[in-house]
């Protein structure tokens, strides 16, 4: 069944391109007033109009800014996030304290805005973006493959402190998605690895898949949407893995 967001308003991050720009416009088809967030203020503003939203323009990372945040959402999707691809002693310690602001600490204070006003509603979703990394590690990842280990966590404390007030915490745990992102890391992995660029998409990316393909934002999206529908009401302190039978293997 179709879920009716109308009157929902969503606050997505990351959104102004890949999986965020395909969660915004499927919130949004769905009814959803949706609020893209972005430190891309450009590519904000081109989301927000595609999908009728409003762009809200937030360096995440500077966390020490989101302290004394209050976000009025009935969802709230944490998706924005980053990769380093380098061997552990050669990883530097600010990129790492940096992706772990980013994609725990953000995840976790913008939760904190969010929750007051579900809690006086009786009704919220939180949906984070994990990853395949949130259930397994890949080699020259520790500041991604930590910060997703992390978020699982937050996500299961977040259920229980809201499972009866009507708030539910879940990741959506995806294996390789085509986005900037992970088109990007195509260099950087061919570098450290060693091979060609459509070596690494073959022998490292989708090595341990059983389905040999980049999965598609749209999917993600749809997995982000049944979380908000009434069929998932139950749904709590759990994850959906869309990874191509990785973790299976």
């Amino acid at each position: 069944m179709v879920p009716d967001l109308s009157g929902r308003r969503a606050v997505v991050t990351g959104a102004a391109s890949g999986i965020g720009a395909a969660v915004a416009g499927r919130l949004a088809g769905l009814g959803a007033h949706v609020v893209v967030c972005d430190v891309d203020a450009d590519g904000a503003a081109r989301t927000a109009e595609r999908v009728g939203g409003e762009a809200l323009v937030l360096d995440l990372s500077r966390t020490a800014e989101l302290a004394d945040l209050r976000l009025d959402a009935d969802i709230l999707v944490n998706n924005a996030g980053v990769q380093h691809v380098s061997p552990i002693e050669q990883f530097s310690p600010e990129r790492f304290a940096f992706v772990l602001r980013l994609m725990l600490e953000a995840p976790f204070l913008l939760s904190r805005a969010v929750v007051p006003g579900m809690y006086e509603r009786g009704w919220g979703r939180i949906i984070h973006m994990s990853s395949a990394h949130g259930i397994r590690a890949s080699a020259y990842k520790s500041a991604y493959v930590s910060a997703k280990h992390g978020l699982e966590g937050l996500s299961k404390v977040i259920a229980l402190e809201g499972a009866a007030r009507g708030v539910t915490s879940n990741c959506v745990c995806p294996g390789y998605v085509r986005t900037p992102l992970v088109e990007k890391q195509l260099a950087d992995q061919a570098e450290v690895h060693g091979l060609g660029v459509d070596e690494v998409v073959s022998e490292v990316l989708l090595a341990r898949s059983a389905v040999k393909r980049l999965i598609e934002p749209g999917e993600v999206a749809g997995a982000v949407a049944y979380l908000c529908s009434p069929e998932a009401a139950s749904v709590t302190g759990t994850r959906l893995v869309l990874d191509g039978g990785w973790s299976a293997s």
